[in-house]
């Protein structure tokens, strides 16, 4: 049985894919140790290879979170045997599975089993409600979403969202942790389908799509409305506070601009489909702007600036 100490530092995450390898660097980037467990036990080396190589170009580039060398970071991160392995003596288990409710359910079901009355079961769900899968465990008080952005190493924003019988111990602890490990939680007061990063992030999607398919802008120019206007502007101040700072306040933006927001809101149409000859041509764009074979290169491009991003933000925030 793992002693106080132990359990206060074992971190058990569930799934080696992109979002769990993620999370083994976070916790092991605060001095946790981590277990690594996936179904497809044969996936656990590619994962933490994959880790050693992004601490390895982090720690080399001087964007390494926290105190410990990248060698000691990758120590801290093993392989479970198996899911009461990754499980067993936990402060903390983070769930990073596929997005399909039953699997959630059944997963969920053997972690309740599996854990004991002090450990944290947390899902990184982006839009499944927690009431879905966690409704009849004897632990469900325990349970809690912290649902990261991908990948979320590099961006830290963390969606807490308790369902309607999570201890608030449990949502208090949990941003705790999430604040400890470098991240920055948010709390979502009550379920919401999407919660609240995912229905801001579908309504842009849903815009963008609809003025690429209507032949408005190319799906290039669309991004380069994001990178080179919305997405700097954003990145200091949220769309609130952006449009408080743009008018007098608020009230005055209201005053000046609020007639016009709804007017041009009412133009916005039905919600667009994601299939068909507008879906085929949108990949097609973006298969010419980035190659399926180039992805995991382009996404190595994005973590860079993303890390640099944080940095920058970081040294800012810490003059002020």
């Amino acid at each position: 049985m793992a002693t106080n100490e132990e359990r206060r530092n074992k971190v058990g995450i569930v799934g080696s894919g992109l979002i769990g390898r993620s999370w083994a660097m976070l916790f092991a980037g605060a001095g946790f140790q981590v277990k690594l467990f996936d179904v497809v036990e044969s996936q656990i080396p590619g994962a933490l290879s994959d880790i050693a190589a992004q601490l390895d170009s982090l720690e080399k580039e001087g964007m390494l979170r926290g105190s410990l060398t990248a060698k000691q970071q990758l120590e801290l991160i093993t392989g479970a045997r198996d899911l009461a392995d990754c499980v067993s003596g936990t402060l903390h288990v983070q769930e990073c599975v596929p997005e399909k409710l039953e699997l959630k359910q059944q997963l969920f079901e053997q972690l309740d089993q599996l854990a004991d009355a002090t450990t944290v079961l947390s899902s990184s769900t982006s839009c499944l409600l927690p009431s879905t899968f966690t409704q009849g465990l004897k632990h469900r008080s325990r349970c809690i979403v912290a649902h990261p952005v991908n990948p979320p190493y590099y961006v830290p924003l963390v969606e807490l969202l308790p369902a309607p019988w999570t201890d608030p111990q449990v949502l208090a602890s949990t941003r705790r942790l999430m604040v400890q490990i470098g991240q920055a939680p948010v709390t979502i007061n009550k379920e919401m389908p999407g919660f609240a990063l995912n229905r801001i992030q579908y309504a842009i999607l849903n815009e963008c799509w609809r003025l690429v398919s209507e032949g408005v802008v190319s799906v290039q120019d669309i991004d380069t409305v994001m990178t080179a206007g919305l997405g700097p502007r954003y990145a200091f101040n949220g769309a609130m506070e952006t449009a408080h700072l743009n008018a007098e306040g608020m009230a005055s933006y209201c005053e000046r601009y609020g007639a016009g927001v709804e007017r041009v809101a009412n133009t916005f149409g039905p919600v667009p489909k994601w299939e068909g000859k507008e879906a085929e041509e949108i990949a097609r764009q973006l298969e010419e702007m980035v190659p399926l074979d180039q992805l995991q290169e382009r996404r190595a491009w994005r973590n860079a600036r993303l890390a640099a991003l944080a940095k920058l933000k970081h040294s800012m925030d810490a003059a002020q």
